[in-house]
């Protein structure tokens, strides 16, 4: 996905406003409907949405099946939750709320477009689009340098149109493709954690001191400005809520990256932990449990997994059942290895190590023997 920023006059801004505004009046609609009849399949919900909801909300007709389209993934997206059990368990309150009533649509929710409704001029630096208020010609738009060549270069698929802090964005499908994967020689593990937000199995460590403290002033600003409830606060809750995801997801960015350039340079790939029901698993003080259920380690695993994909870099997950506790010299597995959160000293051999890096190897080691299972002839 590429972002771009839209550069729209104050009469093409209206425009857009405008457009959303109606198609998420429309989705509205199509979620009631959807939500009475019990029907969520597109094509069984276009019988019974399609006709009015051009007629009633001035709708184009790829702009229509757009509405539906979205208002089916979003209850095909509920569902999976429901499934998976991420809204609670059956008759908890949060998951009743959530199944008992019919999704619901922000005025500027994000519109998808397809090619029949959206155009590119990459020469020009401009798009034409549709809208309520006609097609729009000539909307300038702007990007760095990465962004504007694979947005020319790969550019496939819808792209969604987004308002966000009196910003007007278009976030474009791109689909770039893989580098072979290189044979690797070797694995670099990476141990996710709290005080040490990834450390490698080379002794690279990217600190979470100052980044803590930041999502610690945020999240007393937070306590206090939900204390007020004020609308005023409410609004600035969403606006820092926005502000700590792109913070978050910028820190992840410069990790992933750091990693996957040290894999690339030594010719290695890059071993994970699986990361699956972490949540579950870990048992944490208070204070850590927050930072455990606030920090994005899925994210950084996925930038890490697309980034390693583009340089052609091999990445395996693996198992990280008492990489903490075992030995990465000798092997040996116990609880008291680890001496506190930074040291660890193996009760058999004597081997002492960071104990980041020495669950880092171990990841590694997992990973060669993983890889190793794998690819064997």
């Amino acid at each position: 996905m590429v972002q771009v920023k839209l550069l729209p006059t104050p009469e093409q801004a209206a425009a857009l406003e405008a457009t959303l505004r109606a198609a998420n009046k429309a989705a509205d609609l199509v979620s009631r409907v959807a939500f009475q009849q019990q029907c969520f399949r597109n094509f069984d919900l276009r019988k019974h949405t399609y006709e009015h909801v051009k007629a009633a909300f001035g709708l184009a007709a790829q702009a229509a099946q757009h509405v539906i389209k979205k208002v089916c993934d979003a209850y095909r997206t509920l569902h999976a939750n429901l499934a998976a059990g991420h809204l609670g368990k059956p008759g908890s309150a949060r998951r009743v709320k959530a199944e008992g009533k019919p999704i619901s649509f922000r005025p500027q929710a994000a519109q998808p477009y397809d090619d029949r409704c959206l155009s590119w001029q990459h020469g020009d630096r401009t798009v034409s689009i549709w809208t309520t208020a006609g097609r729009l010609r000539s909307l300038a738009f702007t990007g760095s340098d990465q962004q504007l060549t694979l947005l020319s270069k790969h550019r496939k698929g819808e792209s969604d149109l987004v308002w966000r802090e009196d910003m007007w964005f278009l976030h474009a499908t791109v689909d770039v493709p893989d580098v072979p994967i290189i044979a690797p020689d070797g694995f670099l593990g990476v141990d996710l954690g709290i005080a040490n937000i990834a450390t490698t199995s080379t002794g690279v460590r990217h600190s979470g001191k100052g980044l803590n403290a930041v999502r610690h002033r945020n999240r007393e600003l937070r306590r206090r400005l939900q204390t007020k409830a004020t609308e005023s606060a409410k609004r600035l809750l969403k606006r820092r809520h926005r502000k700590e995801s792109r913070f978050a997801a910028n820190v992840n960015h410069v990790i992933a990256k750091q990693v996957v350039t040290e894999a690339e340079r030594t010719g290695q790939g890059i071993a994970l932990e699986d990361l699956q029901g972490i949540r579950d698993r870990v048992r944490l003080r208070k204070p850590q449990r927050v930072t455990l259920h606030s920090w994005s380690f899925q994210q950084l695993g996925a930038f890490i997994g697309y980034k390693a994909a583009r340089a052609g870099v091999a990445v395996i997950h693996v198992d990280p059942s008492y990489t903490s506790q075992q030995c990465s010299h000798c092997g040996h597995v116990d609880k008291n290895n680890r001496l506190d959160q930074e040291t660890f000293s193996c009760t058999s051999c004597g081997f002492a190590e960071h104990a980041d890096v020495n669950a880092a190897r171990n990841i590694a080691s997992r990973g060669a023997a993983g890889w190793a299972v794998s690819h064997a002839a």
